[in-house]
């Protein structure tokens, strides 16, 4: 029976209402599980601030006792800061120098001159006669150096540190300002230590390391009145003099390295988090690059790697990026790179070693053939194609041709390349063949088929290396491609049973057969940890670097919205965090050193993954942009590859995206496409 009121059936009304508290249910939980969701993807120990001017700073508060350690490098040193905060608020810091052609003894990778300094030059001065008493820090600020500043009862105090960009110099400015209403007494003392190395480990004899105190005397401040000194850390060569140091003149040309290096390859997106730690990448990423006998070499510091060169690192991470920075000492360290490993082509088809060491004057071959002559063809057609330079390209082209015969000698009977280990060296299992060998191979033949092309080269023997492509992705999918763990991804090795962060790599080579299982796999609680991915699933061991390529791969694949809540998290964690400010090598291995490489392959996420820029010759590439549905815009501006300087803009457009590139002042393209298409763009 139906009663009906004011035209309303009272027992659908009754329905409606039912309705409407089980969708409000339904609401409320959802949100709860959004709240959840998100709150994974929090920054808990958010500890620093991104200030207007692109600096991030750290306002001390109750979150103390806390250390953190950053590396800072110029073309002659190299150092890792560890600074913190106590207890009782005081500030402390060890500064690690290395002097990476002051070669030691045995002169092997790790042989870089290294001494370690805790002494606080504050330590030394006197106020009114008396020692700086209770000085409570304020502030950190990091912008390429480090900022301190901290105050007593009386007097405002500010440290800075920072390396010298050219000289074989570390720098350290100190100010006290008196903030009383009285005259204060300040005494800095004189003070011009030196150590003399043991002549019997040095590769050149004795070496002389100086520490010296500048503008010392007594100073009489009135109220807001300040005084600076400085501490000069340099190490030279029996027969070198010590340089002649203007620290301020030091500290300008630092922070106009740091000017022109965020005044390239701008990113702009309404995300000020990816913004701002992309610019903190691209220091670390172009600051490591030493002045070597062997010519300009990238390294990646952390204490250990230093004018010297490897397969990974240098020919397959930062090698590709630099083109796109337009950072021409950059440049020219890539190509250094390539041609330093060139050296060692040999018509036997003996493996390229996987390091060049002591500035170019010996090798690291530990590992065996760890996949090196891929990693390298990889990382030198990506290279050429994107610097967009036609002398260069064929200066490689021989290079590239050795490493890709070399990779197809060692096709095994499965049809995939054979290795000794991979980029781990052994520090995980990697089997006889292992995923990323084969898909570096892979990319590397369809680049190698690109810049073949432009140069006018054979088209047969390019033809064979397509179809050679075409038999190696049948292969990597017969071979690797498994079910693990419950998801339909790959094996890392034919007889690996257990998730790896490397099943990522096929991703960003434009394999997209596993995809759907390989981003839910990453993506899982077995893989995905609060320092992104577990090298091993159910592991604590991380490397950042498997970590950023997946989230360049995932980027590539589409799964846009995806990869871009782990992005942000995983960028404001290292921006933001505990440990800031760039990305890091590994865990705990390391302690997080802040390898360079590992910048630049941040930075990669963007260029290849978010504006999916592809190349396809030295003045082309295929565009497939990635915009966020949460986003109506993002831009990239002067990206200096393909040897041009342009900019691109993609908006939102409906349920299309409206590209615009600008080549200088031209509008070069003005297009629409539907969201995740490709086109080719040629300049």
């Amino acid at each position: 029976m139906y009663y009906s009121y004011n035209g309303y059936n009272l027992k659908s009304n009754a329905m409606k209402i039912s309705s409407r508290k089980k969708l409000k249910s339904f609401l409320l939980v959802l949100i709860a599980l959004c709240f959840i969701a998100n709150t994974a993807f929090s920054q808990e120990d958010q500890r620093w601030q991104i200030n207007t001017d692109g600096s991030i700073s750290w306002q001390i508060n109750n979150s103390i006792p806390h250390d953190d350690h950053i590396e800072m490098s110029g073309k002659r040193i190299s150092c890792v800061l560890r600074y913190g905060v106590a207890a009782d608020g005081s500030f402390h810091a060890t500064r690690s120098l290395v002097w990476p052609m002051l070669r030691t003894i045995p002169n092997n990778t790790h042989a870089s001159l290294t001494r370690q300094f805790a002494q606080d030059a504050f330590d030394l001065v006197t106020v009114n006669y008396k020692p700086i008493a209770a000085e409570k820090t304020v502030s950190l600020t990091l912008n390429g150096t480090l900022l301190v500043k901290s105050k007593t009862d009386k007097l405002e105090l500010t440290r800075q540190f920072f390396p010298s960009t050219a000289l074989a110099v570390y720098n350290e400015i100190y100010t006290i300002k008196n903030s009383s209403d009285k005259n204060c007494i300040i005494e800095i003392p004189k003070s011009n230590a030196v150590y003399t190395t043991d002549p019997a480990k040095g590769t050149e004899g004795s070496y002389t390391i100086h520490a010296d105190l500048i503008n010392n005397g007594s100073f009489n401040l009135k109220p807001n009145e300040s005084v600076s000194f400085s501490v000069v850390y340099s190490g030279v060569k029996a027969n070198e003099t010590v340089p002649a140091v203007n620290v301020e003149e030091e500290k300008s040309k630092r922070l106009e390295l740091i000017s022109e290096i965020w005044s390239k390859l701008i990113l702009e997106t309404p995300d000020q988090v990816l913004n701002t730690e992309f610019a903190f990448a691209k220091i670390r990423a172009a600051e490591s690059i030493f002045e070597t006998k062997g010519g300009p070499m990238h390294g990646p510091g952390g204490e250990s790697y230093y004018a010297a060169i490897w397969a990974n690192d240098q020919a397959e991470y930062i090698g590709p990026f630099f083109p796109y920075l337009g950072y021409d000492y950059g440049n020219k360290a890539s190509l250094n790179a390539y041609l330093q490993f060139a050296k060692f082509m040999n018509k036997d088809y003996k493996p390229i070693p996987s390091s060049i060491v002591a500035e170019g004057t010996d090798i690291w071959a530990g590992a065996g053939d760890r996949g090196d002559g891929a990693m390298i063809a990889y990382g030198a057609t990506r290279y050429a194609l994107s610097r967009g330079n036609t002398d260069e390209a064929k200066q490689l082209w021989p290079l590239i041709e050795w490493c890709l015969e070399y990779c197809r000698r060692k096709i095994n009977s499965d049809g995939v390349v054979a290795s000794d280990s991979d980029e781990l060296e052994g520090r995980l299992p990697a089997g006889k063949a292992n995923l990323n060998t084969s898909s570096l191979y892979y990319d590397a033949l369809h680049s190698a088929v690109y810049l073949g092309k432009v140069l006018g080269k054979n088209e047969t023997q390019l033809k064979e290396y397509k179809a050679e492509a075409e038999k190696l992705r049948t292969a990597i999918e017969k071979y690797f491609g498994a079910k693990v763990e419950g998801f339909e991804t790959y094996k890392y090795y034919k007889e690996n049973d257990v998730l790896r962060a490397w099943i990522c790599t096929p991703l960003t080579m434009g394999i997209y057969d596993r995809k759907d299982g390989t981003i839910d796999a990453l993506f899982s609680s077995r893989l995905w940890t609060k320092d992104g991915l577990a090298s091993v699933a159910g592991d604590k061991i991380f490397w950042d670097r498997s970590t950023l390529y997946a989230l360049r791969g995932v980027l590539a694949a589409g799964e846009t919205d995806k990869a871009l809540d782990f992005l942000h998290y995983y960028s404001n964690r290292r921006l933001l965090g505990d440990h800031v400010p760039y990305p890091v090598e590994a865990y705990p291995e390391g302690d997080q050193r802040h390898l360079s490489a590992e910048s630049g392959l941040y930075c990669r996420i963007f260029t290849e993954g978010l504006f999916g820029i592809r190349p396809t010759g030295l003045h082309s590439f295929d565009f497939t942009p990635r915009l966020p549905k949460s986003w109506s815009t993002m831009k990239l501006k002067h990206i200096h590859a393909f040897e041009r300087d342009f900019d691109i803009t993609v908006e939102r457009a409906g349920k299309n995206l409206k590209l615009k590139i600008t080549d200088g002042k031209k509008l070069a393209i003005n297009k629409v496409i539907k969201d995740g298409n490709t086109i080719n763009i040629k300049l």
